[in-house]
């Protein structure tokens, strides 16, 4: 499809949808970051929509220069998937007692464990450096140095809203039918913590003063501000790594324990709230995914749908006019309030027919009607991702 530049800014946005079909508010939102001084250039993914400062959706390359905003309060979130050597015939017909397995041994929602994962004991769970990352929490902010309990707690959780849990099928090739893990989750209840309390420095700083948005505020290189929250985010980033990665391990353990013949190829892995530092046409810039993954040439990737639609791995093509980036999923449509308004239980029941999942109010905000046409999406991005494969969900756990 190519993309559609967003006129009237400063720095070029360059936009991989239609740029009529973006809600007010977000457009609104595009247009004060394409304004901020210290902003090279805005990628804009199919997906986006209105966000806390930033858009979901858009990929932001700054020169010497961050803003929290644009990570976003779930730092490091993203995805983790692996192929399986299972396929359908393999599976039972009533898959609720795996899902119930992988509910017992993954917590949901805002629950954390009783004690902290042993990561010693967790089968397949890469075990170099947990002694070092763990070591670092006392250097990260003075203010959640008393949320240390929690966070090693959480490890290993899920958590609620979007995050979920999937056992998928593979749609059509020559891997017709077979089954992939996959899990959606990022940093817990730590990575908000240290996000919120930068977000709140950074708007307080005078070089903020006059910005279109303060929640649009940015640390400048060379600060201690900007240090600080460095700091913090690369160490929180990898929390969401290593929680998705304990999480795999143990979801790869319960499909052990029902299937012992299974094997496993290697796992992937992306965030898609994050920062990187990278170089565009000579000049180095800290770039920002808020709601969108890298996709540089042979990255594999995942874009997931909703929790009725399916997903898709994909592979980079490392399209510079994007910063090398790519869609994070689906995108919402409608808001959480405005689908509850919207759709019943029997709205979620009918739209996850085929699914064995929760089908109650607590998750109708999760609708795949709240969410954009993954197809729509996918074809949109076309010179950003190739699709190497196509799955669809038969078990989905959500918090």
């Amino acid at each position: 499809m190519g993309f559609t530049p967003l006129a009237g800014t400063r720095a070029p946005v360059r936009v991989w949808t239609d740029p009529y079909a973006i809600e007010a508010q977000a457009a609104k939102q595009l247009r004060n970051i394409g304004a901020l001084p210290w902003v090279q250039g805005v990628a804009v993914m199919p997906d986006v929509h209105f966000g806390k400062g930033a858009t979901v959706g858009s990929v932001i390359a700054m020169r010497q220069a961050v803003s929290p905003a644009a990570v976003g309060v779930d730092i490091g979130c993203g995805m983790s998937a692996v192929r399986t050597s299972l396929t359908a015939a393999d599976l039972p017909d009533d898959l609720g007692g795996l899902r119930s397995a992988i509910e017992a041994t993954i917590p949901v929602g805002f629950a954390q464990r009783q004690d902290q994962v042993d990561t010693r004991r967790v089968r397949g769970l890469e075990q170099a450096g947990w002694d070092d990352f763990w070591g670092r929490f006392a250097g990260l902010d003075r203010r959640v140095a008393q949320l240390e309990t929690r966070a090693r707690r959480q490890l290993g959780t899920l958590g609620g809203g979007n995050h979920f849990i999937e056992v998928c099928l593979e749609q059509g090739g020559a891997d017709e039918g077979r089954v992939w893990l996959m899990l959606h989750s990022g940093s817990r209840n730590i990575g908000k913590e240290l996000a919120e309390r930068h977000m709140a420095v950074a708007r307080g700083l005078p070089h903020n003063a006059d910005l279109p948005d303060r929640d649009l505020a940015v640390f400048l290189a060379g600060t201690p501000e900007m240090d600080a929250y460095r700091r913090d985010l690369w160490w929180a980033q990898e929390y969401a790594r290593r929680n998705r990665a304990v999480m795999l391990a143990l979801l790869c353990g319960v499909v052990r324990e029902h299937f012992p013949q299974v094997s496993y190829d290697e796992p992937i892995s992306c965030h898609h709230n994050y920062v990187s530092e990278e170089s565009y046409d000579g000049v180095d810039v800290l770039v920002t995914r808020k709601g969108a993954i890298r996709a540089g040439r042979g990255d594999l990737g995942i874009i997931p749908g909703s929790m009725g639609t399916g997903s898709y791995i994909v592979r980079g093509r490392g399209n510079p006019d994007a910063y090398c980036s790519a869609s994070h999923g689906a995108g919402r449509r409608m808001s959480r309030a405005q689908a509850k308004r919207t759709f019943s239980t029997d709205d979620l029941a009918a739209q996850t027919a085929g699914v064995e999942c929760r089908k109650d109010a607590g998750v109708v905000d999760e609708i795949p009607g709240a969410y954009k046409d993954i197809t729509e999406v996918m074809a949109q991005q076309e010179d950003l991702v190739e699709v190497v494969a196509h799955l669809k969900q038969v078990v989905c756990v959500k918090g």
